[in-house]
């Protein structure tokens, strides 16, 4: 009679738990770094339409808005109709009608972004009307 045993052996199955180890040390740092980068994308993109509504805002009253916007653990504030992207918290500051200047902030971030327009460049932002992460 013959044994015709059919399976893997440990060593083989071993292997393959090591492999399988090494690939997701690799790609779990991987998918943290593309998180980050999308939660100052949102950031980011707040801040260009922070920039549509304070010059919306300044066609209709000839002086820009101020105060803050928030979409954060389910509450919202807007600031002139604008509500943020999901978790972030937008910051205006205006100086009469010379121009503004906003920061916004990510709950699940410790990076900020900012943008400013016809003021002191408002830090990481140097460059006037680029929206800048730190």
């Amino acid at each position: 009679m013959r044994n015709n045993r059919k399976g893997f052996t440990l060593i083989e199955l071993l292997i393959v738990v090591v492999i399988i180890g090494i690939l997701a040390a690799i790609a779990i740092p991987k998918f943290a770094n593309t998180k980050e980068k999308a939660y100052l994308a949102s950031m980011k993109s707040d801040l260009r339409n922070m920039a549509t509504v304070q010059e919306g805002y300044f066609s209709d009253f000839q002086v820009y808005t101020n105060g803050t916007a928030t979409n954060q653990g389910g509450t919202t504030a807007s600031l002139s109709g604008f509500v943020p992207s999901a978790g972030v918290q937008v910051v205006a500051a205006n100086t009469g009608g010379t121009g503004w200047s906003a920061t916004a902030a990510h709950s699940a971030t410790t990076r900020t972004c900012a943008i400013f327009i016809g003021v002191a460049a408002v830090g990481p932002a140097t460059v006037e009307a680029e929206p800048k992460c730190n």
